[in-house]
């Protein structure tokens, strides 16, 4: 790869919500573009932790004991084991930063 990568063309060339989209690797790590609105499903990983990067909009992790916003430009890390649901009040544009072949619903 020798040209940087836009992360909102990327976004641009699709309109499904929940399904990220590899835009580039580092060694075993996948850098995936998603969108999303609503609620996912409860669930965690047991062997990785999990990033969020927010491109546009605002997203929410809520564990157990507590909720996360995650605006514009900021930058969130779900530590591996904690149970833990995404949602978007409104549409939401993030960049998911994970080990490669990571199933989105963990355990659930």
């Amino acid at each position: 790869m020798s040209d940087a990568i836009d992360l909102r063309q990327k976004l641009d060339l699709f309109e499904d919500l929940w399904h990220p989209r590899v835009v580039a690797e580092l060694n075993d790590i996948q850098f995936k573009v998603v969108k999303f609105e609503g609620d996912f499903v409860w669930h965690k990983h047991d062997d990785t932790d999990e990033a969020f990067l927010v491109i546009r909009g605002e997203m929410i992790v809520e564990f157990r004991d507590r909720v996360v916003r995650i605006g514009e430009g900021q930058l969130f890390v779900v530590p591996k084991g904690e149970e833990h649901i995404t949602r978007a009040e409104a549409e939401c544009h993030a960049l998911i930063i994970e080990p490669r072949g990571v199933v989105n619903t963990g355990e659930a």
